[in-house]
C-alpha cells in the first residue's frame, strides 16, 4: 500500500515538473484564469478533478487484476 502511494506521488511530481518545464508560460495562464473564476467554479473543478481521479484508478486497478 505505502509503495503504491509512493509510486503514484512520484507519478504526480513527473508530470507537474513537465508541465513546468515544458510550458511555464502557460501555467501562469492556466493560473491567471482560475484567479479569475468564482470560488465555487474553483471548488467544483477541483471536485471534478477528484472524481477523474478516482475512476482512472479504478479503471487501472479493474484491467490489472
Amino acid at each position: 500500500m505505502i509503495v503504491a502511494l509512493l509510486t503514484g506521488l512520484g507519478f504526480v511530481a513527473v508530470i507537474e515538473g513537465l508541465a513546468l518545464a515544458l510550458a511555464p508560460s502557460r501555467i501562469e495562464e492556466v493560473l491567471a484564469l482560475l484567479t479569475k473564476l468564482d470560488i465555487k467554479t474553483r471548488r467544483l473543478l477541483g471536485l471534478v478533478a477528484v472524481a477523474v481521479g478516482v475512476l482512472i484508478v479504478g479503471l487501472a486497478r479493474f484491467v490489472s487484476g
